[in-house]
């Protein structure tokens, strides 16, 4: 199946096709027709038209081609009809599908949705570590894909180094024009230095992160797909000016601001990036220090768009992510923002059943924000849920918190350490995990730094 978007008047970017496929039995979020509509969402973002899309309907990927060599032909066809310069897959393509679609295109630039998704990151990194993360994930992307001459790489003039505004047409801004003189030996080299520059950063990151247990001040992290409004969320309960707009990964570098919650209790609530379905695993590995404030916080404010008409597949697409980068245990509030979109906003109430913990707001006109800061109260300091530890002595800090903050209810000392039942904040849970207590007491005979780590 295939159709024709109204093309632009004019032309002031570049132009691209798109590609979807409905693989059989292969798991989705969102159907074909609205994954193919976030597709063109970021192919705007990445300042490109769209101007026209092709969909079929496989039992499994082409070997070579990815689509059927049939839908190659009409692809070429409607992409030289529509003055095409680019194509975009909406799947991550092989370096043999790319290859061979390249020849079958000749001069039309194939790219898929990650190479997409790195250069709108590239676009959008403005910090010394944002700007790391992003050229890691696409020397990592294109490593594999240095096995060949890609004809079109020749036009391209200057990289950029992953700064808005630089030159080389989407899928071709980051480390640009650099990757294509080096071999694989200096990529490797580079990628190295990248690593290494990266794990100073995540050093700093830790001490900071310690330097915020120390204080006692509990971490609130803003989670959520992109554009559902994360960032003006943090603004109105901040009163902060972190940039928000209305575009998809509009924040890449995390905000972390103070929230005065009710009763005079202090939070610290950090804005990150926004999660996607089929979010390349490329960026997360490169972006594991910033994803680590998610596993790190004390709690995760989910920020869901209800008047998006898949929102419960974006909530299920960001529920994924967590699971992968650890971080599912973490207590969580659901805000179902952009409440006041909605025709009938009786029908959130519906919604809500919907979503654990969930409130319905709008971080645009304030509404439900005051519930939600009481909701983030109770969850932070008067929500309790029981637990069962074995503590070393040398972890005498957490003893501490467990007697300070906990509700102790009974206390075993055996050799090495000691065994604590009770109740401790849903907040502090992430910080007692490495110490459930097993079933039965430790073995006679451990020491104290022995006491196993579970």
């Amino acid at each position: 199946m295939s159709k024709k978007l109204p093309q632009p008047t004019t032309q002031p970017r570049e132009r691209a096709f798109l590609v979807g496929a409905d693989i059989h039995g292969r798991k989705q979020i969102l159907t074909l027709e609205d994954s193919l509509a976030e597709l063109a969402l970021l192919a705007d973002t990445a300042g490109v038209d769209v101007v026209g899309e092709l969909t079929q309907k496989l039992h499994a990927p082409n070997l070579a081609t990815y689509i059927g060599p049939g839908k190659v032909e009409e692809l070429k066809a409607l992409a030289e009809e529509t003055l095409c310069e680019v194509v975009i897959f909406d799947d991550e393509l092989s370096p043999r599908h790319q290859r061979e679609l390249e020849k079958a295109l000749k001069t039309i630039r194939v790219i898929d949705r990650t190479a997409l998704i790195l250069d709108i990151f590239a676009q959008h990194a403005h910090t010394k570590e944002g700007m790391l993360q992003v050229e890691l994930a696409q020397y990592e992307y294109n490593l594999p894909r240095l096995t060949r001459a890609w004809t079109h790489l020749e036009r391209q003039a200057g990289g950029g180094g992953g700064r808005a505004g630089s030159t080389g047409g989407v899928g071709l801004r980051g480390p640009g024009e650099t990757q294509l003189e080096v071999d694989r030996r200096s990529i490797r080299m580079r990628i190295s230095h990248i690593k290494a520059e990266l794990e100073k950063v995540e050093a700093h990151r830790l001490r900071y992160r310690a330097q915020r247990k120390r204080s006692r001040i509990p971490t609130v992290a803003i989670v959520g797909y992109t554009n559902a409004g994360k960032s003006t969320l943090l603004n109105r309960l901040s009163k902060a000016d972190v940039y928000a707009a209305d575009q998809l990964f509009a924040t890449l570098d995390p905000t972390t601001r103070r929230v005065q919650l009710p009763g005079d209790e202090l939070a610290l609530i950090t804005d990150t990036v926004g999660f996607i379905q089929k979010l390349p695993t490329a960026l997360i590995a490169a972006f594991h220090a910033t994803l680590e404030e998610i596993a790190e916080a004390d709690l995760l404010l989910h920020v869901v768009d209800i008047s998006h008409p898949n929102a419960l597949g974006q909530f299920q697409a960001v529920q994924e992510t967590l699971d992968e980068i650890d971080a599912s245990h973490i207590p969580m509030i659901t805000a179902l923002n952009k409440a006041d979109l909605l025709r009938n906003p009786e029908n959130a109430r519906e919604v809500l059943k919907e979503f654990p913990k969930s409130i319905s707001i709008s971080a645009m006109t304030g509404e439900g924000i005051p519930d939600l800061l009481h909701l983030m109260r109770e969850e932070l300091f008067e929500s309790y849920s029981p637990i069962h530890v074995r503590l070393p002595y040398k972890q005498g800090a957490l003893i501490s918190l467990f007697h300070e903050l906990g509700q102790v209810e009974r206390v075993e000392h055996e050799r090495g350490g000691v065994v604590m039942h009770g109740r401790i904040p849903g907040r502090l849970l992430a910080q007692f995990s490495p110490w459930h207590a097993n079933a039965n007491p430790a073995p006679e005979g451990v020491e104290g730094n022995d006491m196993e780590e579970v």
